[in-house]
């Protein structure tokens, strides 16, 4: 499993119209196969936060994915980037 997670930062102004931008990338990545789930979303208290998640059952599924997602080009909205791939060998409750 292939964990894709972190966030960018956005002046405050822009934050909900670069949120509704990618509104269409997410629902049709959350129907391409192979992805387990997938948000893009304002963060809950910081006006200028971005965050980003995405789970992918295999490297074929997310290389798939990439070559028909076509992103919205925002050009350079984004005041910096933290988002990092993540390879999961395992999984269990957070709560056990």
């Amino acid at each position: 499993m292939l964990i894709i997670g972190g966030h960018v930062e956005v002046t405050p102004e822009d934050r909900d119209r670069l949120v509704e931008e990618f509104a269409d990338l997410v629902r049709r990545a959350r129907a391409a196969p192979g992805c387990l789930d997938a948000a893009i979303t304002a963060d809950s208290v910081d006006p200028g936060r971005i965050n980003n998640y995405e789970r992918w059952r295999s490297w074929e599924d997310l290389d798939a994915w990439r070559a028909v997602a076509h992103a919205p080009d925002v050009g350079d909205a984004f005041r910096s980037v933290d988002v990092a791939l993540f390879d999961a060998s395992g999984e269990r409750s957070p709560f056990a």
